[in-house]
């Protein structure tokens, strides 16, 4: 069954850094497309970055440029760096297994959610 745990969640000041992990569990990640979403409080969840199997990289362009989604195939892992992050970012980040590309847009497997990891971003 797969299974994925997202870890790396805290509390920064803005203009830090932190770094999310998604281990998986069941599959093999590098096999798949990936995704990280976020859900800011009281808002809907949106899409943050995807990579597929061949390391091709898609962003939100709310984080162009201050985040970069990267695996770890011996590891079974997929990351994301954040850099300079601000109160916006405040949000449970989550990834996302084998979902596929359609209209331009990483369209997530239903089925394949971490419960995901809780940012905050104090000013």
């Amino acid at each position: 069954q797969v299974r994925l745990v997202e870890s790396g969640g805290g509390l920064v000041q803005a203009g830090g850094s932190l770094r999310l992990s998604c281990a998986g569990s069941g599959i093999i990640l590098s096999m798949l497309n990936m995704a990280w979403f976020r859900q800011p409080p009281g808002k809907q969840r949106e899409f943050v970055a995807s990579i597929s199997p061949g390391d091709t990289t898609i962003y939100a362009d709310s984080v162009k440029g201050r985040f970069t989604i990267s695996r770890d195939k011996t590891n079974n892992m997929v990351y994301l760096q954040m850099n300079s992050l601000n109160t916006e970012d405040t949000a449970v980040y989550a990834c996302n297994a084998g979902g596929i590309y359609g209209s331009g847009r990483y369209l997530p497997s239903s089925h394949s959610w971490g419960r995901g990891t809780q940012v905050t971003v104090s000013s």
